[in-house]
């Protein structure tokens, strides 16, 4: 078998690994009155679907004050509905693929660590090498960065894998590739507009990019 493409894999988690949207939509509608933001309707939730964060904030009403005690609560929701939570078909495959062609997995996310491995399970959870989670909405790159220093590869052996637009752009801070997944939050049109390394449309697309 050739080498695979990469030597280290980068994966967000909701929207990429996980189905969790429909749970966490719910949840951010339910929290509407606590925090005072108001709930869109599903025109204006689609027409924003993937957009920058700041701007789908801005639409909700949302101030910057706010956002750390919206996101603690989210994590919490989360925390306690994690069961809920169901990994897209093909992962429980793909990420045991990697390891066995030589490639380091790792996952960048805004969830909480407990979340993911409580979603992916234990032997799920045993084929990831480094989870660097709590990531910032308006930044990954820089978690980005120290996984590949601990894992000791360069940056241009390296491929972040998500469903946003700002997981793209934190990749090209990074330094590193993209492969953005269109089964996720962003719509492929933004993703395409965001110019990713790679633009994938299935787990299997995606296991025949990452595993060679």
């Amino acid at each position: 078998m050739p080498p695979a493409p990469y030597a280290l894999v980068i994966f967000d988690f909701d929207g990429t690994l996980a189905d969790s949207w429909q749970m966490m939509g719910g949840a951010i509608v339910a929290a509407a009155d606590r925090f005072g933001y108001r709930v869109l309707s599903a025109e204006e939730a689609e027409a924003l679907r993937g957009r920058d964060n700041r701007v789908v904030m801005e639409a909700m009403g949302v101030k910057a004050w706010q956002l750390p005690r919206i996101i603690a609560h989210m994590r919490r929701v989360a925390l306690e509905r994690a069961g809920e939570i169901a990994l897209f078909p093909g992962i429980d495959a793909l990420l045991p693929a990697l390891p066995r062609a030589g490639v380091r997995v790792a996952v960048v996310s805004s969830n909480a660590e407990g979340v993911v491995r409580q979603v992916l399970g234990t032997e799920l959870s045993a084929m990831v090498s480094d989870f660097d989670c709590g990531a910032s909405l308006f930044g990954k790159a820089s978690k980005f960065r120290r996984v590949v220093r601990r894992a000791g590869v360069r940056p241009d052996a390296v491929v972040s894998v998500g469903d946003e637009g700002r997981d793209i752009e934190a990749a090209v801070d990074a330094g590193v590739a993209s492969a953005a997944v269109t089964w996720g939050y962003a719509t492929r049109d933004l993703l395409a507009s965001k110019s990713p390394t790679h633009l994938v449309d299935s787990v299997e697309q995606l296991a025949a990019l990452l595993v060679g």
